[in-house]
């Protein structure tokens, strides 16, 4: 990553703990919610595997091409999906945005070579400046968003971050559990809430480097 080997690290470990977390909610919870967590474990996984530091692993030529295809058919997955809940219109947009990274990184783009697009040395990878403005943008908004939905209600940073009483409710040991659309979108607690938050910062910060 452009702020070396250390963020690459940092990034993958946190990508892996939230796919690997979200690869357990698929064994509870309703049909939709064990759908919404493969989802994201795929996407935790994949972007665990985009964050390795350059200098230690360089993937092969192929290995973007297999991204593209694999995250592409998510995409129609998710657009296929996005019929029963909006919720699943973030995972079409998270897994444009992979299909988007692969083709940016991929050898020949902008002159960049493959996974150097991540790397500390990497001085610019390949990549639309409008359009990884527009997903930078979505990304900020959403990290708002869901930092406020964690953020106890009544506080100034919550209401400016689009928290809410209705959204949050306590439960009976004091911790909080969202009584929203996020819980209606797969595996409703906190905990749930702060994962989708890593990786949502963890794609902000992987976009940048594009």
């Amino acid at each position: 990553m452009h702020g070396g080997a250390l963020a690459g690290w940092l990034l993958m470990a946190l990508c892996a703990v939230s796919g690997a977390y979200c690869l357990l909610r698929t064994r509870t919870g309703t049909p939709q919610e064990r759908s919404t967590a493969r989802g994201e474990a795929l996407m935790g996984f994949g972007m665990a595997a985009m964050a390795v530091p350059a200098a230690v692993l360089t993937l092969p030529e192929w290995t973007w091409a297999v991204y593209g295809a694999v995250f592409g058919a998510a995409a129609l997955r998710a657009l296929w999906s996005a019929r029963r809940g909006a919720h699943h219109l973030h995972h079409l947009v998270g897994s444009l945005s992979m299909v988007y990274m692969a083709v940016a990184m991929a050898p020949g783009a902008a002159g960049a070579g493959g996974h150097a697009g991540h790397g500390a040395a990497a001085g610019g990878a390949g990549g639309v400046p409008l359009l990884t403005g527009v997903l930078l943008l979505y990304y900020a908004l959403y990290v708002l968003r869901s930092a406020g939905h964690l953020i106890p209600a009544g506080t100034g940073v919550a209401s400016f971050a689009g928290g809410s009483a209705e959204g949050i409710v306590r439960s009976g040991g004091g911790g909080l559990r969202d009584g929203g659309a996020g819980g209606a979108a797969g595996g409703g607690t906190e905990l749930t809430m702060a994962c989708r938050l890593t990786m949502g910062i963890a794609m902000f910060a992987m976009l940048l480097t594009l």
